[in-house]
């Protein structure tokens, strides 16, 4: 009985070290990661150096949003992000380009309304330069989360 636990045990450390991502992957996660920093310190210039020129968001809603648009509501802090957070992240790198997958924790006010969301995101990413750029955010709203609002895009 013991070798069978022991068996399973090393089956188990096995197959961990082959889930954990590589120095790449590791690196665009902590590119998502900053980009929610961003958003969540309404830092304007941060965003406008990492969302590329073609950046755009679809939003749970199915709207199309563009990186102007995007950039204005960080401008004006509307919604105002308290959390803006990323978890249970998984990434690949093919190159210059990623896919980053994960969920997001949202919390804050739009419109004066407070809000609360977790959100499942895939990003797109492109290295330019040596430097991780987004090209496409997608995020989809994970039911069953109190909120008194609707969560903005």
């Amino acid at each position: 009985m013991n070798f069978v636990r022991t068996a399973a045990a090393a089956l188990c450390l096995l197959c961990g070290a082959a889930l954990a991502a590589s120095p790449q992957e590791e690196a665009a996660m902590a590119f998502t990661q900053s980009i929610c920093d961003a958003f969540k310190d309404g830092d304007l210039a941060k965003l406008e150096e990492t969302l590329a020129p073609e950046f755009t968001l679809i939003g749970s809603d199915a709207s199309v949003q563009t990186r102007a648009e995007t950039l204005d509501e960080v401008l004006i802090r509307e919604p105002r992000y308290e959390v803006f957070r990323n978890h249970d992240m998984t990434a690949h790198v093919y190159g210059d380009a990623a896919v980053v997958q994960g969920i997001t924790s949202l919390k804050g006010t739009f419109r004066g309304k407070p809000f609360a969301a977790d959100v499942r995101f895939t990003d797109t990413l492109i290295r330019i330069d040596g430097k991780w750029r987004i090209v496409v955010s997608h995020v989809t709203r994970i039911p069953n989360v109190s909120r008194s609002t609707p969560t903005p895009q």
